[in-house]
This record gives C-alpha cells, sequence and structure tokens, in this order.
C-alpha cells in the first residue's frame, strides 16, 4: 500500500469511526411497559477509539492491520455527573486482558465517546492478571468508589491446571474519574469473592457492601446468594462476618447462582436493588436481571421481591461471545427522574434500557412475588385474567 492509499483507508477508518459514535439512537417499537429498550447498543468494540486498535504509522504498518484489536465492550458500571453519563466499560482485547476505560455521553443514550486512555489500574503487591466488572458509586463520604473483580491464578492449582483462578474484590478511589488511589483488596471470611458493590452511605458508622460468598472460581458450592457485610475502615476493608440476604433457590431465575448489579437507588419505600440470576439450561447458562426492595434503615433486609426476571436477552443480544447473557453493573438516576439501565448482552457489546423511578417502584411495589409452585403461580394468573375480564366488562369489550 503506497501513502496515497494508506492516507485515505486511515481517513476513511477515521470517518466510519465518527459516523458511529455520532449516531443517533432510538427507541423499539415494542415496549414491556416497565422500561424502554433501544435499537443500538450504545458500544461495541467499533466503539473504541481508531487509534486504540491501528498502528497509525506507514512505516510499521504499511497494510493499516489492526495490531491490537478489541473483542468486546460490556458490562460497564455507570455515573452520571456534571450533566453527563460516564461509563466505566469492561474492555476485552483479542489477547483475552480485560481493562477498564471510560465513555461519556451528554445523552445516556447514544454518542458516548471514549476518553483517549483507558484507565491505568494502580497495582498491588500482587498484581492483577485480569480485572472486569467495575461498579462506580458516590459515597456518602465524599469519593467515588470502583469496587471490580480482580483475578489471579489459583497459588494451589495441580500443574498443568491452567483455569483455576482466585477472584477478590478490588478497590479503587478517585474524585474526578481520571486520578485513582488504589486500596487493599477486600478481605472477607470466603476464599472466593464476586459481584462485590458498595452501599453508598454509612450503615450505623460503617461502610456495607454487597457481597457474593464462593467457595470455587466458577461454583458456588454450598455458598452462594446476595451476602452482606460491613467494615469501619475502607482503606484497610476487612468483612469479619457475611450474612446471606438473598440467597439461591430452586427453580427460579437464581436456581444457580445470582449477584448484586449496581449500587442501589434510594427510594421514599426503601433501597431498589438490581440484580442478576442464572439458571442452567440444555443450551447452557442462562443470565437475567431481577429487582428486590430492601428496607431503609435496614438495607439488609429485603421487604419486596416480585417474581420472576426483571430484564432477559431478545434477538441480537442473545448471540456473542457467552450467548444467552445479560448482565448489569451500572445504572443512573437523573434529576428529572429518568433512570437509564446499562447492560451487557452476551458478553459482547452494551446496552441502555430507559425508564423512570416511579415505573420502577410501582413494579417492585405491585408485580406478584414468585408463587414457588406451579399451581399458585396459575392462581396469580388466573387473578389477573378474572380482574381484566371484569374491567373488559365494563368497557363492552
Amino acid at each position: 500500500m503506497d501513502n496515497s492509499d494508506f492516507s485515505h483507508e486511515l481517513k476513511k477508518l477515521f470517518r466510519e469511526h465518527e459516523k458511529l459514535i455520532t449516531r443517533k439512537n432510538r427507541k423499539r417499537s415494542y415496549s414491556c411497559g416497565i422500561y424502554d429498550k433501544y435499537e443500538y447498543p450504545v458500544v461495541t468494540d467499533r466503539h473504541t477509539p481508531v487509534f486504540w486498535r491501528y498502528d497509525l504509522d506507514p512505516e510499521t504498518n504499511p497494510f493499516l492491520m489492526e495490531r491490537m484489536g478489541i473483542n468486546a465492550t460490556f458490562n460497564p458500571g455507570a455515573i452520571g455527573m456534571n450533566g453527563k453519563v460516564y461509563l466505566a466499560l469492561r474492555i476485552e482485547g483479542w489477547d483475552r486482558k480485560s481493562f477498564f476505560g471510560i465513555a461519556e455521553s451528554e445523552t445516556g443514550i447514544d454518542q458516548f465517546r471514549f476518553w483517549d486512555k483507558p484507565i491505568e489500574l494502580p497495582q498491588t503487591s500482587d498484581p492483577d492478571t485480569n480485572v472486569y466488572d467495575i461498579r462506580l458509586v458516590k459515597h456518602e463520604d465524599g469519593w467515588i468508589y470502583g469496587l471490580f473483580c480482580t483475578e489471579r491464578k489459583d497459588p494451589d492449582a495441580p500443574a498443568g491446571d491452567e483455569h483455576s483462578a482466585v477472584a477478590q474484590c478490588g478497590i479503587i478511589r478517585s474524585r474526578d474519574l481520571k486520578s485513582w488511589d488504589r486500596l487493599p483488596d477486600l478481605k472477607t471470611p470466603s476464599p472466593q469473592q464476586r459481584n462485590c458493590v458498595l452501599h453508598p452511605e454509612f450503615v450505623d458508622g460503617q461502610y456495607a457492601f454487597y457481597t457474593r460468598p464462593q467457595e470455587g472460581f466458577i461454583e458456588t458450592g454450598k455458598g452462594g446468594g446476595i451476602g452482606w457485610g460491613t467494615c469501619e475502615n475502607i482503606e484497610d476493608a476487612v468483612i469479619k462476618k457475611e450474612i446471606i440476604i438473598d440467597p439461591k433457590q430452586y427453580h427460579t431465575v437464581n436456581e444457580l447462582k445470582n449477584g448484586q448489579g449496581p449500587a442501589p437507588i434510594r427510594t421514599s419505600a426503601g433501597w431498589m436493588q438490581l440484580a442478576h440470576g442464572v439458571r442452567n439450561t440444555a443450551a447452557g447458562l442462562r443470565y437475567v436481571l431481577y429487582m428486590f426492595l430492601t428496607d431503609l434503615k435496614e438495607p439488609w433486609k429485603i421487604i419486596r421481591k416480585p417474581g420472576g426476571y426483571f430484564l432477559a436477552p431478545e434477538y441480537d443480544e442473545r448471540v456473542g461471545d457467552v450467548s444467552n447473557v445479560v448482565f448489569s453493573n451500572g445504572w443512573v438516576e437523573k434529576d428529572n427522574g429518568e433512570v437509564l439501565i446499562y447492560y451487557a448482552s452476551s458478553d459482547t457489546r452494551s446496552h441502555v434500557a430507559v425508564t423512570t423511578k416511579e415505573k420502577l417502584l410501582d413494579y417492585v411495589l405491585n408485580t406478584p412475588e414468585d408463587g414457588r409452585y406451579s399451581a399458585e403461580c396459575v392462581k396469580q394468573r388466573i387473578s389477573l385474567i378474572e380482574h381484566n375480564l371484569d374491567i373488559m366488562k365494563t368497557l363492552g369489550r
């Protein structure tokens, strides 16, 4: 490729990238009434800057190849500040390593643009092999915290075992999302931790965490469920006792395992919680999202939990690196009452669903709880049907 061809192709790359990231999003025509999904993902691998992926020097990359490709952009932490929405995305390279990068948007539904450089994550004395699924939270103490999963090879793995790993909760904090301090990893009684989330307020003067204790890197074993624990000092966070506040449960959307999503949103009726649930199928694991409400003064106590899932993968969302999966670890409450729910589909790309705080509260408070048995669920549905038939009569239908 001569210099003129190189220049032409390079301009084409930047032009197509700009067209993608400035594209307007639009609501899907069908809505369940709880939220609206959008036609396009908000961030994909193609949204990452051209200069993250290509060597732009014709001397060292004469064929304009992607030297460091991006495989996926998913599981974003989210925060609203200064009239904008910021996503801290899990970005996975072709080399399988994940890292975090910040993308910002004024609308929160489209035109996300990455900052020039990804986050240079400070390391502890035991370096992270891989990091992912960061939760961002503005805490009452004035800091913005990022809690993420840090993965390292299991030192006790037998020779030849290159799969076994140890997952723990890494902690960073910042004032501006640009400069980050690394704190020691969270210590708990569990040998493995995933999906740890910091509660946004002090509870009885302590820092409070949602956790997921588990025995193995993948399998939860006798553990599992969403846990709760507190500590006095986040600069050396040690949870001495964990309790399970939402256990996995047979023949539900979270029968295999479950985990907290983003930090909860305060409402007049309680803390609104978003979580993911996993069940097994003949085609593999299926991840969905579900909701529940906890007490304002005792956030570890569930006071309302709708049955079934809140959001599940649909259509093209079901296809990707790990199919039939939705996962959320970020949402943003806007000043006008809107709630932007960011979720990834099939470990590949990131989407948004838009609703309001009022709708979510109605959903949580008035949707029937899980009947636990098919016969009870039929009774619930017949009750709805009979009520609706009476309504239809009054309407002359």
